[in-house]
Parts: structure tokens; sequence; C-alpha cells
């Protein structure tokens, strides 16, 4: 769509008469520029829920070996540790250091 949309000024310019040629590249400019900003915008949003997705599986990551530990120690724990255990691992699971790592990747130059 954006390829087709950058060759449309290739196709419509030769036969645009002379006076007109200005604002008929100045209309297609806002349009290339409208739909970059479209795709900028979309990909924000996709950089966001894998920001989101990358914290998740690195929470959960951390929490799987915090319960195999619980397990293996066979010991009981209330409900209010294991909620301030899975608080903590959230906490120190690294994903604001992997994140902060990944996210230049990611993002648009």
């Amino acid at each position: 769509e954006m390829n087709t949309e950058i060759d449309r000024i290739n196709q419509v310019l030769p036969t645009t008469p002379t006076n007109e040629k200005s604002d008929e590249i100045r209309q297609w400019t806002g349009t290339v520029i409208d739909k970059m900003d479209h795709y900028k915008a979309k990909h924000l949003r996709y950089v966001e829920e894998a920001t989101t997705l990358l914290e998740l599986s690195l929470w959960k990551a951390k929490l799987g070996a915090r319960e195999d530990n619980y397990a293996e120690g066979r010991t009981r724990k209330t409900k209010t540790d294991v909620e301030c255990a899975r608080r903590e691992k959230r906490i120190t699971c690294g994903a604001d250091t992997v994140i902060k790592n990944v996210l230049p990747f990611l993002r648009l130059a």
C-alpha cells in the first residue's frame, strides 16, 4: 500500500498540467506523511505490546523458578506469602534491565 502511494506521483505528475504540479506534489506529500504517521503509531502500539509480553514472560520465568523451589522444600505457604513472593518476583525479575536493552532495537530511528 505504501509503495503504491509513493509510486503514484510518478504516474500522475507527467500528465498533470504545469501550473498544477506544485499543488499535486503538496497533496501527495501530505498523503505520504499521513500514511507514515499511521504506520509509526501502529509500530509504537506493537512495541508497547511486545514490551508488556516480554515483561510478563520474564516475570513468569522467575515465578516458575521460585515455585519449583517451593515444591522441592515442600513448605506450606499461605496465600499472603505466595502473593507477596509473586509481587517480589515481579520487581526483581530483571524486566526493567532487559527491556531497557531491547527497546533500542525495536524503536524507529
